[in-house]
Formats: structure tokens, sequence, C-alpha cells
């Protein structure tokens, strides 16, 4: 979106005209794109992944051996081949913290009730996301986290553009980008609560878990042995196998989702991001379970989302920074919290759990190996210096260098292709490391998929999967405290309707059936204003144009329970007239939604670009707005209702 349309959003904020449509279900999105591209695109979990253009985007971080970023490097420094082919470099430039960066657009001055969730972030800034793994990490670990996060903090240099988020079962944004170490530190203090994971075997921390059904019943095994007992034993130990495989699958599910979600609000900002995911386990499948029937099936799973996830974390132009929370670890075996364990007795147990933690240590560390090199960025582990860590991917991902090309192979069969870039003269007599994305897929940039097919030509499932991730997106893009989408950039206005508070809700709301929404209630207007250019109208054949918007204001308590829904959607069957107006007015839209007066609650504003199912999204507290002056009966809806592009009810341009 070009600044001047930008502006034309801020400047034609009028009262909306509400749309008396029926409601229907969110259709299917379009395909983004994985190589990378010259213009601002918008990925969504989709079936595949495309791009208009046949360029391939690597940021590639350079430094001594002593870890500090090497500057001043030219291309002809670089030397870069796919498939051990040389590339010729089409742009090339140099990124450095150091530089002088011009700030980004700044926000008008809104008046009372006016909100947005345009963002102005500098052209050449680098963002760094503190991502804290409640999920996967026990609470002790948590704890250590964060008190090196406010080691980190107290010392963070001004200008450091950083955001927090949390991951449970689902993403939550702690606090949006800020440049000012006051503010980080404020969330960091106050927003980290450390969280206990439901999911892991040891949620806690500081041993190897609980003991199992399987480990007692090996020592008290008949001596002898007993065919029959031996039978049960191995039963048992399947069922604690699918048990624990279970959790893990529901941990790496709900993990990719939150990955995909990130990389989608990523990507609506220009630059290189910087992940830096603190987690206490890794459950991203990359090799098979001995210990189930089908030890395949998890890994062959995980692998096609991985994929997945990698694919939009490229195309969002981020660096994934593993950091194993859990410091420099010592084996549980020797822990004092395993003291009941008869390891003396039962030296096989005590065998058996030590090559279970190294295993999964390899594994795991696999992982974020694999991740970091998927994205171009680094895995810290075995070190107690998680504040350093945080500085050194800080560091890293703002001092680097963009190399692009167009690969001279143009056979798109979504195979994998290797990307290996080196240095050439004094710069590589100097020892330097190199740090990138080392391949990508080759999916069609021109075609669009085939119905059901996924980028990673799967033979399991693939509709399945990309079916997920649709919903996944539209989960995280409705969820109280997740981060809001901006693929859709808006204004809106919320007031009170009256000044009075209403024992029902407003017409057409849908509250919750549980009666967790106590009367009294207050109506708002909740007034819309967006740009024609963000929304998706598909040209036909007679001329005309369709497409489908939807409007929505969720109200949430503390808790982020649903209490109230105010949803409309319209499908526009346009005209080439109507669409002419629709074209050149901005896009306004009316709601009234009822929240509670006596709690807590928060509303969720919602924007929904039927067709490629594209978000905006903006969340306030609704005590934020319940204080202001209504705007009484002079902006109730009008009768009949009409659209800014002058179309009737229907969408069908016939008035």
């Amino acid at each position: 979106m070009t600044r001047l349309a930008r502006s034309l959003l801020f400047a034609c904020f009028v009262p909306a005209i509400p749309l008396a449509v029926a409601q229907q279900q969110p259709a299917a999105n379009q395909a983004g794109a994985a190589t990378g591209q010259a213009a601002k695109t918008t990925p969504i979990p989709a079936e595949t992944l495309h791009t208009g253009t046949q360029l391939v985007i690597v940021d590639v971080v350079v430094q001594d051996r002593s870890g500090h970023a090497i500057h001043g490097l030219t291309r002809d420094n670089f030397v870069l081949t796919e498939q051990k082919r040389p590339q010729t470099i089409r742009n090339f430039e140099e990124h450095s913290a150091t530089a002088n960066q011009k700030p980004g657009p700044a926000i008008p001055a809104m008046p009372p009730g006016v909100f947005t969730n345009y963002m102005p972030v500098a052209p050449d800034s680098t963002l760094n996301i503190l991502l804290i793994d409640a999920l996967n990490t026990p609470m002790q670990d948590q704890m250590y986290v964060r008190q090196q996060l406010e080691d980190y903090v107290k010392h963070a240099k001004p200008g450091v553009n950083a955001a927090v988020f949390g991951l449970t079962n689902r993403l939550i944004m702690l606090q949006g980008f800020t440049a000012d170490p006051s503010v980080l530190r404020a969330a960091v203090e106050h927003h980290l609560i450390a969280r206990s994971s439901t999911l892991l075997d040891d949620p806690v921390g500081g041993g190897a878990g609980p003991e199992k059904l399987s480990d007692v019943m090996q020592d008290s095994a008949p001596a002898g042995g007993d065919a029959m007992f031996a039978q049960t034993l191995a039963s048992v130990q399947q069922f604690e196998a699918e048990q624990a495989a279970l959790q893990t699958r529901m941990r790496t599910q709900y993990t990719l989702d939150a990955f995909n979600a990130l990389a989608h609000y990523l990507s609506n900002f220009p630059g290189r991001k910087n992940l830096i995911w603190f987690s206490g386990s890794f459950p991203l499948q990359i090799e098979p379970d001995p210990t189930l029937n089908d030890p395949f099936a998890a890994m062959e799973d995980s692998n096609r989302e991985f994929r997945e996830t990698t694919n939009l974390l490229t195309l969002a132009q981020t660096s994934v920074y593993p950091v194993d929370a859990r410091g420099l670890m010592t084996p549980p075996m020797f822990s004092a919290s395993n003291s009941g364990k008869n390891y003396a007795r039962n030296p096989s147990s005590f065998s058996k759990d030590s090559q279970k933690f190294f295993q999964s240590q390899a594994q795991e560390h696999m992982t974020m190996d694999q991740m970091a090199s998927d994205t171009g960025g680094h895995a810290y582990y075995n070190t107690n210096g998680l504040s350093a860590a945080v500085a050194k991917a800080i560091d890293a991902g703002a001092n680097y260098y963009t190399l692009t090309y167009n690969p001279t192979d143009k056979n798109w069969n979504g195979s994998y292709r290797s990307i290996h870039v080196d240095l050439t003269g004094t710069a590589a007599m100097q020892g330097a490391k190199l740090e990138y994305r080392h391949g990508y897929y080759a999916d069609d940039p021109q075609q669009p998929p085939k119905k059901g097919e996924l980028a990673t030509q799967a033979t399991v499932t693939p509709a399945q999967l990309a079916d997920h991730a649709k919903e996944a997106y539209t989960r995280a893009a409705l969820s109280r405290g997740a981060p809001a989408p901006s693929d859709i950039v808006f204004k809106v206005r919320v007031l009170p309707l009256t000044g009075k508070n209403e024992d029902a809700v407003a017409p057409g709301n849908q509250a919750d059936p549980n009666g967790r929404m106590k009367a009294p209630y207050r109506t708002f207007a909740v007034d819309y204003v967006a740009l024609p250019g963000d929304f998706s109208m598909l040209p036909q054949s007679d001329g005309r144009h369709t497409g489908g918007i939807e409007f929505a204001t969720m109200v949430y308590d503390a808790d982020g329970y649903l209490l109230d829904v105010s949803d409309k959607q319209i499908m526009l069957n346009l005209e080439p007239a109507t669409y002419k107006r629709f074209e050149s007015s901005p896009v306004r839209f009316q709601l009234l939604v009822s929240a509670p007066v006596k709690q807590e609650s928060f509303m969720r504003l919602i924007i929904h670009d039927v067709p490629a199912n594209h978000y905006g999204v903006v969340e306030i507290p609704t005590a934020e707005v319940g204080h202001l002056p209504a705007l009484e009966s002079e902006t109730a809806p009008a009768s009949p209702a009409k659209s800014a592009a002058g179309a009737a009810p229907d969408g069908s341009g016939k008035q």
C-alpha cells in the first residue's frame, strides 16, 4: 500500500452506513509466496506458496572469528550458487545497525474512540521478536528466562525495535513493537508470568517427569520371568509411548500454528525480522520415534507442516534464533528430584533413562539447528548466558547483506533447491562465518495450485493439512490477545450509542448462551473505514466484479471467553458502473454491539476479505471507550441500508 493510499485512509473518516446482510461462513483463502518478491504481498497459510516474480531473496550475516559483524563488503565479494550452479546477484544491499535510519511515517493524531491497525515502521529497520514458549517449557525454566530477559532489557540500547509474544496453546501478543527500553522492560517485568504446561511430562521442571507405571512394574517384576507379565508390561509401555506421542503431536501442532500466525503477522512489515524463540523443548519431529508401532507417522506429518512453516517464515523475511531455555543441562538421573527412582536396584532403568535423555537432547538440538538453517538464523543451546544469546541474535540480525537473484533453473517442480554462499578475496581469508537460509522449495510462481494440492506434494491427506492451515489462521485472527493481522489496514471508531444501560443486547447480537455476559449492557456503535484496494474483487466475463467482505466485533472477557458477537457479511456482485464507484470510495460499515457494564471486557474489531481470507484486526479494552460521549440517535442505523459503493443489501448494485 502506498503512503498516499494510507493518507487517504486517514483523511476520509466519516460515519458509516450499515449493511443489512446475511451472515455466512468464511471462504477459503488464496495462496501466498515462497521464494520472494520485489513488492509487498501477504502470505496466507494455504495449499501452496507462490510469488508473482522469480526472485529469490537471501539475507546473509557475515561475522569474523570473534562473532563481530564484518562491514564494507561489496557485491563482488559474494559468490552465490543454487544446486552448485553459479547465479548472478541481481540486487545487493548492506544493512548496518550503526546506519542512520529514517523514522517511519507517524500515525496522525486520533480523536477519542478512533483506532487503527496501521503500525509505522522505519523502512530499513530490523524488527526483533522475543517469543516466550510456555507450552514447551517447564515453569522453573520460564522463570530463568524471565530473569535473563530482565537482565537484557536493563542494558538494552535505545532504538532496538522489539516485541514480546507468549505461546501457550495459542500465540499471545504481550507487547507490540517498541524502541523504548522502558516499555520493553515493563512488558518483561509485568507480563511474563510462568504458566504450567499440561502437555509436558515434567511441567514444573527439575526432573525426568513422574515415574511411569511401566517403571513401577519393572521394579516388581517376578523372578525367573513370566510370559503373561511380560506381555502386560509390553502393552503398558506401548500405551505410554502412544500417550506421550499424542502429547508431542499436540504440542507440535500448537507450535506450528503459532509460527504460522506469527509469520503472517510479520509479513506485513518490511525488512528483516529476528524471531528469538525461548523454549525448554522443541517438539518438531524430524526423526522417527522408535517407541511407536509406526515410528515414521509423526515424523512425516511434522515434516510436511514444518516445510510450510519455514516457507512462510522465509517469505516474511524472518530468521529464527532458537534458544534452549534450560541452559546448560545436567542429566536428570542425577537430580535430587529423582531420588525416588531406585536406580541402584534397577540399573537397567538408569541406562534406559540416560539413553532417552541423550537421544531426546540430540533430537531437539537437531531440530533447533534445522529451524535456524532453513530460515537463516542461529541456534543457542548448552549455555546459561541466555541474556548474551539475545544480544548476539539481535546484533547479528541487525548487520547483514541482502542478495537477490533470478534462478537460472526455470523448472518449477516443487523440489528443494540448495543455496550456497561463499566469500572471495580478503573477506574469505579472514575466516568469516556466514549465516543464511540454505535453500527453498521451487514451487511454480506463475501457476496456481490444483485444488487440494500442497506445496509439499504430499500424498497423505493434503487437503486436510491445507484446511487446517486456513482454520488455524482464522482462529488466530479472531482470538483474544493474538497478534492483530494488518492484511487490511483500516480505521475504526467505537463510541457508546446512547448514554443509557440496557437490559437486552443490541439487535442481531449473539450473546454467550451460557450466560457468562451479565446485564446491564452498553450498546456501542462501531464504524469501520477501509480502502477498496485491500479487498479481492474478482473480474467476471460479463464485466462484473465479485467479492465478499465480512465485518465483526467480538467481545471477550479478561480470560478470553467469548461473550458477544456482532457479525455481518456482504457478498458483492457489482456491475461495471457500481464497481467504478466502489474503487473510488472508502469502504464504510457500521455495527452495533453490546458489552457488559460491570465486567471487564475487550473488543476485537475485525474486517475479513472472504475470497482471499485476509484479515484486518484491532483490539481495545472496552473501558477505553465506555466513558466517551454518546452518539445518541443522530448516528443510528439508516434504512434501507446501502454501501459506500451504492450497492444494494444483496451486493448486486441494483438500487
